[in-house]
């Protein structure tokens, strides 16, 4: 585990983040990519989790939004294939979503 999270580490330079993301959303992002699929409470009490299962819930409902995650039945959460390329540095969360504001902002000209 020590090893995988200096690897983490390092790839951390590369990554892109976004402005609505927090520290901890590498942390917890990395954790499910090395641990598999978990819930709020379990991931809350990891040695490189330091804050509480109610703040890192509501930082899996945030980046499952941005589809980094995804919410699986009774509240545990995966790993995405996006989340996966964020973490190796090869997606820009701060693009995510950019699709998406640009039809609709063509969508809405086209109507006008």
């Amino acid at each position: 585990m020590v090893r995988s999270y200096r690897n983490a580490t390092s790839l951390r330079m590369k990554r892109k983040s976004a402005d609505w993301m927090s520290v901890w959303d590498d942390r917890i992002l990395e954790l499910l990519r090395e641990e598999g699929p978990n819930s709020p409470t379990p991931i809350s009490k990891h040695k490189y989790i330091h804050v509480t299962a109610s703040q890192v819930s509501r930082r899996l409902r945030r980046l499952a939004e941005y589809g980094l995650v995804e919410p699986y039945p009774n509240g545990v959460y995966g790993i995405t294939t996006d989340g996966e390329l964020y973490l190796d540095g090869e997606l820009d969360a701060s693009t995510i979503g950019e699709e998406d504001d640009n039809k609709e902002n063509g969508d809405a000209h086209a109507e006008a």
